[in-house]
C-alpha cells in the first residue's frame, strides 16, 4: 500500500510540473499595446517573458517593413530602440518569443506626431490706427495636420478658428497658418493677440482624446503717425546780424514723435542741426539766413513744417586773443580783433571784464578806399585769483544808415580762469626725519595753487638728478634701511609753475661687525712692536674707544682711526684690551688678551723677525690710514665712517 501511494504521488507531481510549466511561459510588452512618439524623440519598446530561462526573440512589422530600430536581447528581455523616431517607425510592431516548442507573440502600435514649436505670430506691418493689417499665425513642422486646430484671439474676443481636415497625400512635416485682417483702434493698445494651436492626439488607447496644446501671445502696440506739426519763432523771422532766435516745434502722434531740426541747403539737401524740440541760434550771421525744417518722426511716419529766417549783414564776431596763460601776478595782453569790417570809420570797440569797462575806442579816421579792414583794440592787465569766473567781453558796434542811433552789434566772450603757481609747499615727516633702521616713516606733502597742483615725490641721486617715486600726497617707507638715507624732494606742479620742498632723511643703525685685532699676533715678546686695531663696518657717525682693562680701572688709549701702536711692548702691557663702538642708536664691545713673553736677561736682542716687524709697521700704519681715509669718503656717498676715539677715561 505505501508503494502504491508513492507512485500516485510521483505521477501527480510530474503532471503538476508539466501544468505549471505550460502556465508559466508567457510574454509581456511595455508599453502594453500603443505608444505615441514625437518625431525626433527616442523611444524603446520592451518585450519580456516569464517561465523560460533562455527564450529567443524576434521583431517585425505587420507589413514586414524594415524595423528602422535597434534590437538588444538580454536574457528574458528584448528591447527595440528607435532613435530618432521618424516617419518609418509608424507601424504595428510584433514581438515573437520562442521557448523550445512554445511560441508567443504580442503587438505594439507606434503612432507618431510632430508638434515641436509654439505658434509664430507675424504682422504685415506696424499697427497704425485706422489702417487695416493682416495677422498670420504659423504652426511649423506639424504632423499629422489633419488633426490640427488653430484659433486667433484679440484680448477676450475670438477672431478666427480653423480645423485642417483635408486629406494627407503623403507623410511629411507641414507648416499650417491662419490669417485674419482687422483695423486697429487706439483701444487695442495693450491687448494680447493670442495664437492657439491644438493637435488632437491621445497618448494611449485608454485615454480620452486630450489634445496637445501650444500658444503664443503678443501684446499689441498701436501707433499714430505724426501730424499737426507747428513752429513758433521768437522774437521774429526777420533778424539783425548778432541777434539770437528761438524756434520751437511741436507734433502729435503715438508714440510721441521725436523732433528733428534741419536747414535746407542750396542743393535741396537737409543739414541736421538738432534733435531737440527747441532750436536756439545765437550771435547770428548773414550765412544763417535760409529755410529751416522741423520734422516730427516716429516709427511709422514723419510730418514736416518749414520756416524761413532772414538775417541782415554785419561782420564776423570779434576774436579774443591772449598773449599767454593767465597767471596770477603776471601781466597779460588782451587783443580784441574785429575782422572784415566796413565801413570802419563808424566802428566802436570796447573790452569789459565783468561789468567793468577796461578800454574803449572809436575809429573815426577817414577811409581812403572802400575795403574790408581788420581792426583791433589791445589792453594789458595783471590778473588776480578773484578774476577767475569773470567774463571777458569784446563788443563791437557799427553805426549803419542815416540815423546815428541805428546800431548793429556783435560780441565775443571768454570766461577767465586765472592760474596760481604752486606756493607754500611743506613737508610733514612722521615720526621724524632721523630714524632707526627698520622703522617706517610717512612724509606728507602739501602745496597750494590753482588749478590744484599735482604732487610728485622724488629722491635726489648722488649726481643731483631726481628719481621719481610717487604721485601720492604721502610717501611711505616701510622697514627702512641705511641705504634709504638721503634727500627726498616733493614738487607741487601745475601749468603755472613748480614749487619744491626738500627733506633729508637719516637712517641710523647700531654698530655691528666690530673687529679687534693685534698685529702681528696676540702673543708677542718683550720689546716687539704691536698694533692693536679696532674697526666697525659700514656704520656712520660711530665712536671707537680703545681701553685697557686694569685692576684699578679702565684706561682709554689714544688711538688714531681706531689703531693703537705699542712700539716696544713691555711685560706690563700684557692684559685685556677692549674696543667699544657706539653711536646714538647703540653700542657693541669686543676684547682680546695680549700675552707678552719676557726675553733672557743681558742679551741685546735684535732678531731678523724684529727687523721685519719694524719695516712692516712702517707700511701697515700708512695703509690703515689710507683705508680709513677712503672709508670716510665713501661714507659721504652713503657708507659708514669712524670718528676719533674719546680721550677721557671711562
Amino acid at each position: 500500500m505505501p508503494g502504491k501511494m508513492a507512485m500516485i504521488f510521483g505521477a501527480s507531481n510530474i503532471l503538476w510540473i508539466v501544468f505549471a510549466a505550460s502556465q508559466a511561459f508567457k510574454i509581456e510588452t511595455f508599453p502594453e499595446s500603443r505608444i505615441l512618439a514625437q518625431i525626433g524623440d527616442s523611444i524603446s519598446l520592451t518585450c519580456s517573458t516569464t517561465g523560460c530561462e533562455s527564450p529567443l526573440f524576434s521583431w517585425r512589422t505587420q507589413i514586414d517593413s524594415p524595423l528602422n530600430a535597434k534590437v538588444r536581447n538580454e536574457g528574458a528581455k528584448s528591447t527595440l530602440t528607435m532613435d530618432p523616431v521618424s516617419f518609418e517607425n509608424e507601424h504595428s510592431y510584433l514581438c515573437t518569443a520562442t521557448c523550445g516548442s512554445k511560441k508567443e507573440e504580442k503587438e505594439i502600435q507606434v503612432d507618431i506626431y510632430s508638434f515641436p514649436k509654439d505658434p509664430e505670430i507675424h504682422l504685415s506691418g506696424l499697427l497704425e490706427v485706422g489702417k487695416p493689417i493682416t495677422v498670420k499665425c504659423l504652426v511649423p513642422d506639424v504632423y499629422p495636420f489633419d488633426r490640427l486646430e488653430m484659433e486667433l484671439l484679440k484680448g477676450d474676443s475670438h477672431m478666427k478658428n480653423q480645423e485642417f481636415l483635408e486629406d494627407m497625400e503623403r507623410k511629411s512635416l507641414e507648416t499650417k497658418s491662419l490669417e485674419v485682417s482687422f483695423t486697429p483702434t487706439i483701444e487695442d493698445t495693450g491687448k494680447a493677440l493670442v495664437c492657439r494651436a491644438k493637435l488632437h492626439m491621445a497618448e494611449t488607447d485608454s485615454e480620452e482624446s486630450s489634445p496637445k496644446k501650444r500658444e503664443t501671445k503678443e501684446e499689441l502696440q498701436v501707433y499714430i503717425s505724426p501730424k499737426d506739426t507747428a513752429i513758433s519763432v521768437h522774437p521774429s523771422t526777420s533778424l539783425q546780424e548778432g541777434d539770437s532766435v528761438t524756434m520751437t516745434c511741436s507734433s502729435e502722434g503715438l508714440p510721441a514723435p521725436e523732433i528733428f531740426w534741419s536747414k535746407k541747403l542750396d542743393n535741396g539737401n537737409l543739414q541736421l542741426l538738432s534733435g531737440n524740440a527747441t532750436l536756439t541760434l545765437i550771435a547770428m550771421k548773414m550765412e544763417d539766413s535760409g529755410i529751416y525744417v522741423c520734422e516730427g518722426v516716429n516709427l511709422i511716419g514723419r510730418h514736416r513744417k518749414e520756416v524761413e529766417l532772414i538775417v541782415q549783414a554785419f561782420p564776423q564776431d570779434p576774436e579774443i586773443e591772449m598773449s599767454g596763460l593767465l597767471v596770477s601776478g603776471d601781466p597779460v595782453t588782451v587783443s580784441c580783433k574785429v575782422p572784415l569790417v566796413y565801413p570802419f570809420d563808424h566802428l566802436e570797440i570796447e573790452i569789459r571784464k565783468g561789468e567793468t569797462l577796461m578800454k574803449y575806442k572809436y575809429f573815426s579816421e577817414e577811409m581812403n578806399i572802400k575795403s574790408l579792414e581788420n581792426k583791433s583794440l589791445e589792453m594789458t592787465f595783471t590778473p588776480t585769483p578773484e578774476d577767475t569766473g569773470k567774463v571777458l567781453v569784446c563788443r563791437a558796434k557799427l553805426r549803419i544808415g542815416e540815423m546815428e542811433s541805428e546800431l548793429k552789434q556783435r560780441q565775443s566772450t571768454q570766461t577767465l580762469y586765472v592760474n596760481v603757481a604752486p606756493t607754500d609747499t611743506t613737508v610733514l615727516v612722521n615720526p621724524s626725519s632721523v630714524l632707526e633702521e627698520g622703522s617706517s616713516v610717512n612724509m606728507t606733502c602739501t602745496t597750494h595753487g590753482l588749478p590744484a597742483p599735482k604732487i610728485l615725490w622724488s629722491r635726489q641721486l648722488s649726481n643731483g638728478d631726481l628719481q621719481p617715486l610717487s604721485e601720492n600726497t604721502t610717501l611711505t617707507l616701510i622697514s627702512t634701511k641705511v641705504e634709504d638715507s638721503g634727500i627726498y624732494v616733493c614738487e607741487g606742479i601745475n601749468q603755472a609753475g613748480i614749487s619744491r620742498k626738500e627733506v633729508e632723511l637719516t637712517i641710523q643703525v647700531a654698530p655691528k661687525d666690530i673687529q679687534l685685532t693685534a698685529f702681528p699676533s696676540e702673543s708677542v715678546k718683550e720689546g716687539d712692536m704691536v698694533i692693536i686695531s679696532c674697526t666697525c663696518g659700514n656704520v656712520p657717525e660711530t665712536w671707537i674707544i680703545l681701553k685697557k682693562k686694569t685692576d684699578t680701572g679702565d684706561t682709554v688709549l689714544k688711538s688714531i682711526d681706531g689703531a693703537y701702536t705699542i712700539h716696544k711692548v713691555q711685560l706690563e702691557d700684557a692684559g685685556v684690551y677692549e674696543c667699544e663702538s657706539k653711536n646714538e642708536v647703540g653700542s657693541e664691545l669686543r676684547s682680546l688678551t695680549l700675552d707678552v713673553k719676557g726675553r733672557e736677561n743681558n742679551k741685546d736682542y735684535f732678531s731678523p723677525e724684529l727687523l721685519v716687524l719694524y719695516c712692516t709697521s712702517f707700511l701697515i700704519i700708512p695703509a690703515i690710514g689710507m683705508i680709513v681715509y677712503f672709508a670716510r669718503k665713501a661714507n659721504m656717498k652713503g657708507s659708514y665712517s669712524l670718528v676719533e676715539a674719546q680721550k677721557s677715561k671711562v
